[in-house]
């Protein structure tokens, strides 16, 4: 923003300051008046899983404390996108929604059930004999089959809730070999996530992330963590997944790499196709990643693009910060903070090697969390550390940060434990909580759109969340929104196709 404040106690006493700053940022807001109307080559989706909007603030003011600064005045990378919208996130069944539904309502178009992945609401979470004739494709799948490069990357496993709805039809989200089915529904014809990876749609050009272990067949050792039985592989059919990748792709460009030094050490421009698999389960959090062997969020986002741009017809990348998520479940707030600050460097590195001409970004999250930040803390006080008083009420100090429910939830002798005698700022520690519960919630409330590129205009107010992969797909002239598309290839034309009266009149049945 050119305006760092580095010495907030002068400056900021100063209106000149205050103004001088929002004329700055009034005078880049007239420029969005002009809007971008090309039509997007690539598209990328950076997906924070559980980023709720206290949790963009606060790795706001992490991220400025990081750099030795107060932090609140920081901008995160996602912070600079011009258009910014809200998401309705809940599924069919559900008020307060999972990443199984929410994936399939942003990648597929259409909401669903929580727990399911790929499949409408007509569809039964783990009711095997309910998926066939209910699945519903992604963006992915429509970009690839538009000729475009996708690829998927992602924090956690590769077969978890998130990136398996951009390519598997499953009732069950867990359901991720066939080691983690029941044995009627292996029986009944269902198909595991790990396998529908490989099967579902051939090629996706780059795949990256945990979950190797879903792989490779049961009782397998791991190639990183050979003596250790809780990452052998898991599939009971026997099948060695990867090896049957590199068999078929042997003709073609294709590498498997399992860790960062192999990740590295790639040419994109000699790869056309790359398999990365990390982990057995998910990656580990970047406070506690081991720099020499794992990648980072940003080093595999890097490669990735590197790899999908060569596509004279653009590409689709779905990008998740899947563990912010689980930080916020174990109460851990440091670690989701510092995961929602990788990838912020992640967008912040697409940014760098992509263009706002022909590159629409996306940055939003499937559901928030009961996490919070208050208590009236002074301007730089530390994101993890105490209010400035005392609880008038049991006269203990409290963190700023507290959770709604989870499993920071502690008496002693009938009393709220005091904070003061812990580690408040550990990487580990548990932030209080209302509510004493093993795993902490998702919350319920919308979550931030945040949008840059061709067409990005279009995500500007309250939206469902099964409306992003239509505005996205009506932006790079795939899928069902191409009518409008000029064939000269150049800028899309805003003259859309109108739907039928039948359709009208079906909705407004609906709605009524």
């Amino acid at each position: 923003n050119g305006f760092q404040m580095y010495n907030i106690s002068t400056q900021t006493k100063d209106p000149l300051f205050w103004n001088t700053w929002a004329q700055h940022t009034l005078k880049n807001a007239l420029t969005l008046q002009k809007l971008n109307q090309n039509t997007a080559k690539n598209l990328i989706l950076f997906l924070g899983d559980g980023m709720g909007i206290p949790t963009v603030t606060a790795a706001r003011i992490l991220k400025g404390q990081l750099s030795g600064q107060s932090g609140e005045e920081t901008q995160l990378e996602m912070d600079k996108f011009p258009f910014v919208a809200l998401s309705k996130t809940y599924n069919t069944n559900a008020q307060v929604a999972d990443s199984a539904g929410t994936a399939t309502a942003y990648l597929c178009g259409v909401k669903a059930n929580e727990g399911t992945v790929g499949v409408s609401a007509a569809a039964v979470r783990s009711q095997c004999n309910t998926t066939q004739g209910n699945e519903v494709t992604s963006i992915l799948k429509w970009a690839k089959e538009a000729g475009k490069s996708v690829g998927i990357v992602t924090t956690t496993r590769v077969n978890h809730a998130t990136p398996s709805a951009a390519y598997a039809h499953c009732v069950d989200r867990d359901w991720f070999s066939d080691g983690e089915m029941p044995a009627e529904a292996v029986q009944a014809g269902c198909k595991d996530i790990a396998r529908q990876l490989f099967e579902n749609i051939p090629n996706i050009d780059v795949i990256m992330g945990g979950g190797r272990k879903y792989m490779f067949p049961k009782n397998q050792s791991d190639v990183e963590y050979p003596g250790d039985k809780k990452h052998f592989g898991t599939r009971k059919d026997g099948r060695n997944l990867v090896e049957e990748w590199t068999n078929r792709m042997k003709n073609k460009k294709a590498q498997y790499v399992w860790n960062k030094r192999e990740l590295l050490s790639v040419n994109p421009n000699n790869v056309d196709y790359i398999l990365g698999l990390f982990e057995p389960g998910d990656l580990p959090y970047n406070l506690e990643r081991n720099t020499e062997t794992d990648p980072s969020l940003t080093e595999m986002v890097e490669v990735a693009i590197k790899i999908l741009r060569k596509n004279p017809r653009g590409f689709y990348l779905l990008v998740e910060g899947g563990r912010i998520d689980h930080g916020h479940h174990e109460g851990k707030a440091k670690q989701a903070l510092h995961e929602a600050v990788e990838m912020d460097r992640a967008i912040g590195r697409a940014g760098l090697i992509t263009s706002i001409y022909d590159t629409m970004t996306v940055v939003t999250a499937d559901h928030s969390h009961m996490f919070n930040f208050g208590g009236y803390t002074p301007r730089g006080n530390t994101i993890f550390g105490l209010a400035p008083m005392l609880s008038d009420v049991d006269q203990k100090p409290f963190t700023a940060i507290l959770y709604g429910n989870g499993p920071g939830f502690k008496v002693i002798n009938g009393l709220r434990e005091n904070v003061s005698t812990l580690d408040y700022q550990g990487t580990n520690y548990q932030a209080q909580s209302a509510v004493p519960l093993r795993m902490e919630t998702h919350g319920g409330e919308d979550v931030a759109v945040f949008a840059k590129g061709p067409m990005a205009h279009l995500l500007h107010g309250v939206h469902e969340q099964n409306y992003i992969p239509h505005v996205m797909a009506y932006a790079a002239c795939i899928g069902q929104n191409r009518d409008h598309c000029m064939s000269s290839g150049g800028a899309s034309s805003l003259s859309p196709a109108l739907p039928s009266l039948a359709a009208l009149l079906t909705l407004t049945r609906l709605l009524c």
